[in-house]
């Protein structure tokens, strides 16, 4: 049973794959979005590639657990992957994902955070 996890941005979408399993997840791609147009033939592709069950995107949050501008857009795109695909969405505070992402890799840093939005999840949700 596969989960993905996306990290959401204004300019790229971070995507992994992970699995309960192991509760471990790997970086898949990295989703353009060009003109607030999201790539939703790259996102259609992974999806029918991979069929997940579930899917995890981070929402944003300013330090002092507030929304932000991004959160609103996170909903929006969550609502969104849900209409399109009918599988459960859920979110994670991603507060600190793309810091610790800079800290492993200096590449596809979008779907290195991805996979630690993912790894979190599992942990929280599959102890």
């Amino acid at each position: 049973m596969y989960f993905m996890g996306f990290d959401y941005g204004s300019k790229r979408i971070g995507v992994a794959i992970g699995q309960i399993i192991t509760k471990t997840a790997s970086p898949l791609a990295i989703v353009s979005v060009k003109n607030k147009q999201i790539d939703w033939a790259s996102i259609n592709a992974l999806v029918k590639e991979w069929q997940p069950h579930e899917i995890v995107v981070g929402l944003p949050k300013h330090n002092d657990g507030s929304d932000s501008i991004m959160t609103v857009a996170v909903q929006r795109f969550c609502r969104k992957l849900h209409g399109r695909y009918h599988v459960p969405i859920h979110t994670i505070d991603e507060r600190l994902s793309s810091a610790a992402a800079a800290e492993i890799v200096s590449g596809q840093l979008d779907a290195v955070a991805a996979k630690i939005i993912l790894e979190t999840w599992f942990s929280e949700f599959y102890p």
